[in-house]
């Protein structure tokens, strides 16, 4: 009998080479997460084991529902996370600031991937089987447990297949799939089964609609959801996750049920009070006077989804008698929703050139860093002064600030004979090898690993300048 996705991810992370529903199978895990809400209690656990942590690089801590601490006892949780993580040096502890709301960050920042196996105290972390990866909801006990073992029990799920078919309409988004979907099989259509998408159509699907289905197959009552892993899941994970394990669904898995859903014949959907179930096509009621809008949460609070907010308010202004609340995702999609232009420095041996990463048709060249970047001021200035107002990239229309940054690879040749991989190892942390392999283009490093050799160079340059000679 052949395997889901989802069974043959967790046969590998019990040791087996075939699991079948129902079984009782323990685990072990990629990674462990909680928050301010659910890693209390969850240390409290831990704490009873009397054991340390199984690995401080496995467990994901981010305090995101009460931020910024809304009373004295919000405040009294924030601290029993940052207290824990400092006392064992997590390694992935995000606190206020450099963080988010949590399944955004952790897809964003390349701590989950394909064919992991994560587990979080929040029932929303099947977020992460959008990337091709095993991501369930677990109790703070459980996680308590997960903190000391780094294992944790599952009973294999049966499964749903949702054959995926058609083409998008502009104006279909994931949230909409999955609608449609709950609406066809009931809140509880999916208990304790995984939902697992199929089909062409899941190449219509943005990473961004597959992280709010696989974000809401909870909303089903699925123990999780879980998406193939195609090319627009490859390129999301370049320079996030270097080395991920890509699982396929056996052609004779068995399934408890087929589903198909034509994105073709889809409409637009809104769920009305009190279940996600009960959902309504647009056009079907009439005007429902509205307090107040959210725009952001864990399901809907990535760059694409405030881009939709922001073209349907595009030319208007809120209404006064509503509330209008953004909340983006994370400091990254906050960064890239402020409208910054973002111009690439690249060295070669004699001389920069620049480009703008997100702005076509604006290059510039100099023999110094200060004169590239004057170039690209006036390659600006010709694009705004020799095009008609349609013409001139939204980018540069009001205000908008202006990012320079290297492109790591040729900085890193550039300054290769001062700057020794030896010197950058030792302030980075980063093996010889792999700072190499980066120079000369055979990897790209990941936003983690960037962030290192800049601090590296900025601590370089502070022992340099107190040089006296």
């Amino acid at each position: 009998m052949g395997m889901t996705m989802t069974q043959k991810i967790l046969a590998k992370h019990a040791g087996k080479d075939l699991v079948k529903p129902g079984d009782l199978i323990t685990c072990r895990l990629d990674r462990v997460l909680a928050n301010d809400i659910t890693a209390p209690p969850a240390i409290k656990e831990f704490e009873k084991i009397g054991r340390p942590v199984f690995d401080k690089d496995r467990i994901v801590l981010v305090p995101d529902h009460f931020i910024p601490n809304k009373d004295i006892k919000s405040a009294g949780l924030a601290k029993i996370v940052r207290d824990f993580a400092k006392a064992h040096h997590i390694t992935h502890y995000y606190e206020t600031g450099r963080a988010g709301i949590e399944h955004v960050i952790l897809p964003e920042k390349g701590i989950v991937g394909p064919g992991m196996l994560t587990i979080g105290a929040d029932s929303h972390t099947c977020t992460y089987g959008a990337l091709g990866g095993f991501a369930t909801g677990v109790g703070s006990t459980d996680l308590g447990a997960a903190m000391a073992t780094g294992t944790c029990w599952f009973k294999v799920p049966e499964a749903i297949k949702v054959i995926i078919t058609g083409k998008k309409p502009a104006d279909i988004t994931g949230k909409d799939v999955m609608l449609t979907l709950i609406g066809m099989i009931g809140v509880d259509g999916a208990l304790y089964q995984s939902l697992e998408f199929t089909g062409d159509g899941i190449a219509e699907l943005s990473m961004t609609d597959r992280f709010t289905m696989a974000n809401m197959a909870i909303e089903a009552g699925a123990k999780n959801g879980i998406f193939p892993v195609d090319e627009k899941t490859k390129a999301y994970e370049q320079g996030r996750v270097e080395d991920y394990e890509i699982v396929t669904a056996d052609s004779d898995a068995v399934y408890k049920r087929t589903v198909t859903i034509d994105l073709t014949a889809l409409t637009p959907v809104v769920a009305f009070p009190h279940l996600p179930g009960n959902t309504k096509a647009i056009g079907t009621f009439g005007d429902i006077p509205i307090d107040q809008v959210v725009i952001g949460s864990c399901t809907n609070g990535r760059l694409e989804d405030l881009a939709i907010a922001a073209k349907i308010l595009e030319g208007r202004t809120v209404h006064p008698d509503v509330r209008c609340i953004v909340i983006p995702g994370s400091q990254e999609v906050y960064k890239e929703a402020m409208k910054k232009l973002i111009i690439t420095i690249c060295a070669s041996k004699d001389s920069f050139g620049a480009y703008a990463e997100n702005c076509e048709g604006i290059y510039g060249a100099g023999d110094t860093v200060a004169a590239t970047r004057e170039n690209i001021q006036e390659a600006i200035r010709l694009i705004k002064e020799y095009n008609s107002p349609d013409q001139i990239p939204d980018i540069l229309k009001g205000e908008y600030e202006i990012v320079y940054k290297y492109d790591t690879q040729s900085l890193l040749q550039y300054y290769s004979g001062i700057l020794t991989n030896a010197a950058l190892e030792r302030l980075t942390g980063i093996n010889q090898k792999q700072l190499w392999n980066y120079a000369n283009g055979l990897s790209k490093p990941r936003e983690a690993q960037v962030r290192k050799i800049e601090n590296a160079l900025h601590q370089l340059g502070r022992e340099l300048i107190s040089v006296s000679l």
